[in-house]
């Protein structure tokens, strides 16, 4: 399997993981404010799937300031969301991350990436997404602290568990 390829698809299990251990806790601890570098683990999958968001598009070529304009009223929406709305959500971006990188000849062709405050960036598809990645993987962790400061634990989603799981397939 390509390695971006699987790199994204062990940033979708993870974050089925963590939904699926979210859906075992009480329904509370979704929106519980707590004192930590999120404010809660609502506000935290409200970041990652902005981040993922805004990713794709630009991926896919679009302009940063049509992307910000598009922000605003899928932010309100996601502030709304359930948990069970939020999983969905992740769900039909993480199809739409399929598709766009099914479509690629060449996942290592080159983009360029502008943005008006951090400049133009030449890379490629395959380093942006496993940027999308890591950025996931980061902020998985700050929900399993925020669990963990609640009394929970977090899910199990290091990269070796999902190694193991492509095993038991």
């Amino acid at each position: 399997m390509d390695k971006t390829v699987q790199l994204h698809h062990f940033n979708v299990w993870a974050n089925d993981k963590v939904f699926e251990h979210l859906k075992t806790l009480p329904s509370e601890i979704y929106r519980k404010e707590i004192q930590s570098v999120f404010p809660s683990v609502s506000a935290v999958l409200i970041h990652m799937y902005q981040v993922d968001y805004v990713w794709l598009k630009a991926i896919n070529g679009e302009d940063f300031y049509d992307i910000v304009a598009a922000l605003g009223p899928i932010t309100d929406d996601l502030q709304a969301a359930s948990l069970d709305d939020m999983e969905f959500k992740f769900k039909e971006l993480s199809r739409k991350y399929d598709s766009f990188i099914r479509s690629q000849k060449d996942i290592t062709s080159q983009i360029t990436i502008n943005h008006p405050h951090f400049g133009t960036l030449q890379s490629n598809y395959a380093d942006l997404i496993q940027h999308v990645v890591n950025h996931g993987t980061y902020h998985r962790g700050h929900i399993s602290a925020i669990l963990n400061q609640l009394g929970h634990k977090g899910a199990s989603i290091d990269y070796i568990f999902y190694l193991y799981s492509l095993q038991h397939q």
